[in-house]
């Protein structure tokens, strides 16, 4: 018996396909992949109903569907899980859903009672769709990925933002700090503040009833004549954040600076980030950042891409290979 060759692949090429959530980061996967972006219509009629007509077969072939779903959420949802559909009825041997963003995050788990655990809605109709495969990058929640039955990668754009604060920023900084925005993220903040080889410091913060905002309250650690760095995985309204700033500035930093990953800024977020006494922002493009919300943040805001990460593992993935072994593990 001869062995089998390692390049044979039980499904065909790797085909593209994008929603309309986040297409300059889907042209980017494209380009460092070297593939075009499948066509496809994407038709709204005037009931709002969705369509979705692929230009051309994929039958046999190992699809990968780009789709952020960040805002418009519901639309890019439903996009997403109408191409999973049309791509399973057109008999694509394998499909993985590539969700930058995930929505519906900070829904996991039953906190107070009469609530949904929506984070497990969305990955169940993902599935039902026809997804075999997910990826995402930094869901709010680690447990979500137990809420999917099939296999996936959930990768985080953390080292992006710390090579680029380490490259680019450190040398300008002062005794640096990095600071979680809430006991919550103290894990993920920790490892940001290891893989930097700086000290951490935590602000507890408390959440009143359900509204959006939170109180912030005390700061545990030292940042005194220090420079900060403020690490989230998302920022919404940019409230905690904003409190986040006050309560370091108050305790004698000196420049502050943010690094998260997923930037969202919805209602007037932009607007609020824009006017903190910060530095610089260091975010990623997971969520496209409109031009009227760009224009608030212009000269404080680097934006890294995760197009090469996102297409690194949809090409590993492909060829069977270890998604791990790109960052030694």
């Amino acid at each position: 018996m001869h062995h089998v060759h390692h390049d044979l692949k039980i499904y065909g090429g790797i085909k593209l396909f994008a929603g309309s959530g986040s297409p300059d980061l889907a042209a980017k996967i494209a380009e460092y992949l070297e593939l075009p972006l499948g066509g496809r219509e994407v038709i709204e009629f005037p009931n709002e109903n969705l369509f979705v007509k692929l230009s051309g077969s994929a039958r046999g072939q190992d699809v990968y569907v780009i789709q952020t779903t960040s805002s418009p959420v519901h639309r890019n949802l439903m996009e997403l899980l109408i191409m999973i559909q049309t791509l399973r009825l057109d008999s694509a041997a394998r499909i993985t859903a590539v969700v930058p963003y995930l929505c519906y995050g900070r829904s996991d788990k039953k906190d107070q009672p009469r609530v949904p655990i929506t984070a497990r809605l969305v990955a169940d109709m993902i599935e039902v769709a026809g997804a075999d495969r997910y990826m995402t990058l930094d869901p709010h929640a680690g447990q979500i990925q137990g809420f999917f039955s099939i296999p996936g990668d959930v990768l985080t754009a953390s080292r992006l933002l710390i090579k680029h604060i380490n490259e680019t920023l450190r040398k300008d900084m002062k005794d640096p700090v990095v600071v979680s925005v809430d006991l919550g993220f103290a894990k993920k903040g920790r490892n940001y503040a290891a893989d930097m080889g700086m000290p951490i410091a935590f602000i507890e913060k408390r959440r009143m009833g359900n509204e959006a905002k939170a109180e912030a309250l005390t700061l545990i650690g030292d940042v005194k004549n220090r420079d900060v760095i403020i690490v989230d995985d998302e920022v919404d309204t940019g409230g905690s954040i904003a409190q986040a700033v006050d309560v370091v500035k108050k305790q004698g930093a000196r420049n502050v600076y943010l690094a998260f990953v997923h930037a969202i800024l919805s209602a007037h977020g932009a607007e609020r980030l824009g006017s903190l006494p910060i530095k610089q922002i260091v975010t990623t493009d997971t969520a496209p950042i409109p031009p009227d919300k760009m224009k608030h943040l212009e000269g404080k805001i680097t934006i890294i891409s995760v197009a090469s990460l996102l297409g690194e593992v949809i090409r590993r993935a492909h060829e069977g290979r270890s998604v791990g072994e790109m960052f030694n593990e």
